[in-house]
């Protein structure tokens, strides 16, 4: 009998010519508008946060791969995407060993305590995120002030409220009086480094469209979603809740999108469950905003829809199953 060669590997078993290094180096790329503009806004602090983030990301892949004795993945592309993202995730001015702190949860704790990359169940940049705000919510909730072209790491940046901030503690007069719309479109305002230019996240995501590395079935459902929920109550009480377009322009509502959501890995394989994913997460952000004790909620709400993508993959592939059979006993 002739001995046949397999090859075990884990679904989804989707092919193309695209390696894992050609996607994760684009999607890199793409974030760099949205980095270089950080670095416009916040300055050198911004950037030392960046290369801090990205090289602890990339010293702990490197470190697992040894520990688990696996072939060096470290320069594939996949700790520096999470490096670029945990860093576009936090404030310019946290302090670096903080950022040193998120690097592991990011790459030990949530991506190779579940198997490495293609096995980890949960966005690891969202879950650093979440575990330094939960942690040090001071530090991860003091936001810069943008000062375009201060180069100097030893200046103390001025802090102060983010626009979703000051519409949960002060309301939406006092929060329409310091915020235009203009202003969350090209970045002059209060957040995180990733959480300022509409514009430049958009330029990036555009690159990942066009690149067919991204579909926007996740995106549009996910902004649609929090458009209609946020407009709907925007409507019953303009006094209370802010416009729809207020939401799509000011937190990590385009980052989550377009980045987060979107990760391969972490998201359903079908449209259909797209759909639903985008959807849930869109409600989920909408309702945290709106009602939370967070003035932002798309870390969370991406986190938890994260769960429930085994079964939504699950339902979408018995169902077609099911109607399959359906059809072939009624032809």
């Amino acid at each position: 009998m002739e001995s046949v060669n397999l090859k075990v590997s884990n679904a989804p078993f989707v092919r193309s010519k695209d390696s894992i290094e050609s996607v994760m180096y684009n999607v890199a790329l793409a974030l760099a508008p949205a980095t270089v503009m950080s670095v416009y806004l916040f300055g050198m602090k911004a950037l030392l946060l960046t290369v801090v983030s990205i090289l602890s990301c990339i010293g702990f892949e490197w470190l697992m791969d040894k520990a688990r004795k696996k072939p060096d993945s470290c320069l594939d592309g996949s700790a520096l995407v999470t490096g670029l993202l945990l860093a576009l995730n936090v404030p310019a001015n946290l302090p670096l060993w903080m950022v040193f702190i998120g690097a592991f949860i990011a790459i030990v704790a949530s991506k190779h305590v579940f198997g490495g990359l293609g096995f980890n169940v949960f966005n690891p940049a969202l879950v650093a995120r979440v575990f330094l705000l939960i942690s040090f919510p001071a530090a991860m909730t003091s936001w810069p002030v943008p000062a375009p072209f201060s180069f100097d790491v030893a200046i103390d940046m001025e802090t102060a409220a983010t626009p979703l901030g000051i519409l949960k503690t002060e309301g939406i007069e006092t929060m329409a009086a310091s915020f235009s719309l203009m202003d969350g479109f090209l970045g002059n305002m209060n957040g995180s480094l990733g959480e300022t230019s509409a514009l430049a996240l958009l330029a990036g995501a555009a690159w990942l469209w066009y690149k067919k590395y991204i579909t926007m079935h996740i995106p549009l459902t996910l902004i649609g979603s929090v458009f209609l929920f946020t407009g709907l109550f925007h409507l019953i009480d303009p006094g209370t809740y802010a416009s729809p377009m207020f939401h799509m322009l000011t937190g990590g509502l385009v980052l989550g999108a377009f980045f987060m959501a979107t990760d391969m890995v972490t998201s359903p394989l079908s449209i259909r469950g797209q759909l639903i994913f985008g959807l849930g997460c869109g409600l989920l952000t909408a309702v945290i905003r709106l009602w939370g004790g967070y003035p932002e909620g798309i870390s969370f709400a991406i986190l938890i829809m994260n769960s429930f993508v085994p079964l939504i993959d699950r339902w979408d592939l018995n169902d077609r199953k099911a109607l399959q059979q359906k059809k072939q006993t009624t032809s």
